[in-house]
C-alpha cells in the first residue's frame, strides 16, 4: 500500500521559557535560560535547589475549582498544550470527522505530585485506616492526559499513552505518524507533558546522582557539551503537535509548518540508565530514522541533540553522530535546547520537535547556552558545530531531532520543509 504524507498542522506549549509558541520561540532563539531556584516545594536540604520551572501558570486560569481537583499538574499543563495546538490547527471546526481524530499523549513518569500528596497522607494518618481520594489513581496514571484531550474535544480516533522515559514523547509523535500514514487516522493530537519537580522528583534523580548540583549559578547549570557539565537540570511543561495526514489538511486549508519525514527506535540493551559508551543504540536509531525517511546522511542540515548535560552521556551522543554522518558531522549545526528549557523528561521529545519544527519554518538554529572558551571535554570533537551561545541562520531544509531514556530506550524524528 501507499504510505499517506504527513504534515504538522498544530503548535502548543507552556513551558520554562514560556506558556505559548511565540514567547517560548523568541527566548530558545535568545538563549534565555529558564532556569531558577525552585519553587514548587521548600528544596533547602536537596543537593539541587534549582530547575527549570513553568512560570506564571495559574490553574484557575484555565480551569474552574471543581475540574481542577480531577487533574495533576502534569495533567494540566498537557491539556493547555494540547488546547493551544488543537486551535492553532482549527482542529475543532465543523467537518472535521472527530472519529477520525486522535490522541496520542505521553508522560515518563505522570502524576508523581499525586502519587507522592497521596502516600505522605496515608502515612501521616495510617491510624485512620487506607483513605485515599477517589480521584487519586485517575490523577496519577500516565495515560489519563491523553484520555482528558480526547474526552474534552470529543476525539474518538486512536487513545494513549506512550512511556519510554526521556523518548516517550517521541515515540508518542512516531506512533502518531505511523497510525495516519498507514491511513488509521486523518489527525492526531501528540505530545508529552511532565511535572516532577517535586520531593520525590529532585531527590531520586539526586540520589542517583544525575542532577547537577550547581546551586550558586542556576542559570548556567545546564552546560551541554562543555567540559564542566554535571548533571542535567530537571524541567517541566507541555508541548503539543497536531500530526496530520497531507490531504485531509489540504482540503480544509490548515496551515502546514513542516513535514514528518520518518523516525527511528532502538535499544542500548546495555544499562538501565547510562548511554552505550560508544553509542550504538544511538547510531543505530539515527540510521532508523534516515532509512525511514529514505534520506541520506547529507540530507540533515540540523540535529536537535538530546544532549541532556550529563558527562557519559554527551560524549556517547558526539561520537554517534560522528559514526553516523561522517564528514557531513561537520557541516552540520548542532545545539542542545536542553541548556534553555532544562529536561522536561517525558516531554522533551515533543518540546524539542516543537522547536526544530520551528528552526525550519524560520531558518534558525537555537543554540546550545552556557558554553565557556576553553570549557572543553577532551573526549568531545569540538570542530562539530555544537551552535554555542548564539543562534545562528541558515537554510534548514531537515532536522533529526534524537530522544535517549532510561532503560536504553531511543527514539528519533525527521522532520524536514514542506513542499507539495
Amino acid at each position: 500500500m501507499e504510505l499517506k504524507r504527513v504534515v504538522v498542522t498544530g503548535l502548543g506549549t507552556l513551558n520554562p521559557l514560556g506558556n505559548d509558541v511565540e514567547t517560548t520561540w523568541n527566548n530558545a532563539i535568545n538563549g534565555v535560560s529558564g532556569a531558577g531556584p525552585i519553587t514548587h516545594f521548600d528544596a533547602s536540604k536537596f543537593k539541587t535547589q534549582f530547575a527549570c520551572e513553568v512560570k506564571d501558570f495559574n490553574a484557575s486560569e484555565h480551569f474552574d475549582r471543581k475540574e481542577a481537583r480531577k487533574y495533576d499538574l502534569y495533567a494540566m499543563y498537557a491539556i493547555v498544550a494540547a488546547d493551544q495546538a488543537i486551535a492553532d490547527a482549527a482542529l475543532d471546526n465543523e467537518g472535521v470527522d472527530k472519529n477520525r481524530v486522535g490522541v496520542i499523549f505521553a508522560a515518563g513518569i505522570g502524576g508523581l505530585h499525586t502519587f507522592e500528596e497521596e502516600a505522605g497522607f496515608y502515612a501521616k494518618n495510617e491510624e485512620m485506616g487506607p483513605k485515599y481520594n477517589p480521584f487519586f489513581i485517575p490523577k496519577m496514571i500516565s495515560d489519563i492526559a491523553a484520555g482528558h484531550i480526547s474526552i474534552n474535544h470529543e476525539f474518538r480516533g486512536p487513545n494513549f499513552g506512550t512511556v519510554s522515559a526521556c523518548a516517550s514523547s517521541n515515540n508518542a509523535l512516531i506512533d502518531a505518524f505511523n497510525y495516519i500514514r498507514l491511513g488509521m487516522a486523518d489527525a492526531i493530537v501528540a505530545g508529552g507533558a511532565e511535572a516532577a519537580i517535586f520531593p520525590a522528583g529532585v531527590g531520586g534523580f539526586n540520589s542517583m546522582k544525575a542532577l547537577s548540583t550547581l546551586n550558586d549559578n542556576p542559570a548556567t547549570a545546564s552546560r551541554p557539551f562543555s567540559g564542566s557539565r554535571d548533571g542535567f537540570v530537571m524541567g517541566e511543561g507541555a508541548a503539543a503537535l497536531v500530526l496530520e495526514e497531507l490531504e485531509h489538511a489540504k482540503a480544509r486549508g490548515a496551515h502546514i509548518y513542516a513535514e514528518i519525514a520518518g523516525g527511528g527506535m532502538s535499544a542500548d540493551a546495555y544499562h538501565i540508565t547510562a548511554t552505550h559508551p560508544d553509542g550504538l543504540g544511538a547510531v543505530l536509531v539515527m540510521e532508523n530514522a534516515l532509512k525511514d525517511a529514505g534520506m541520506k546522511p547529507e540530507d540533515i542540515d540540523y540535529i536537535n541533540t538530546h544532549g541532556t548535560s550529563t558527562p557519559v552521556g554527551d560524549i556517547s551522543e558526539a561520537k554517534a553522530i560522528i559514526k553516523v554522518f561522517g564528514d557531513h558531522a561537520y557541516k552540520l549545526n548542532i545545539s542542545s535546547t536542553k541548556s534553555m528549557t532544562g529536561h522536561l523528561l517525558g516531554a522533551a521529545g515533543a518540546m524539542e520537535a516543537l522547536l526544530s519544527v520551528k528552526a525550519i519554518t524560520d531558518d534558525i538554529v537555537p543554540p546550545t547556552i552556557n558554553h565557556e572558551e576553553g570549557d572543553n571535554d577532551p573526549e568531545i570533537d569540538y570542530n562539530l558545530n555544537f551552535t554555542f551561545n548564539k543562534a545562528q541562520k541558515r537554510t534548514i531544509n531537515a532536522v533529526l531531532s534524537n530522544t535517549f531514556g532510561f532503560g536504553g530506550h531511543n527514539a528519533c524524528v525527521i522532520m524536514k520543509k514542506y513542499k507539495d
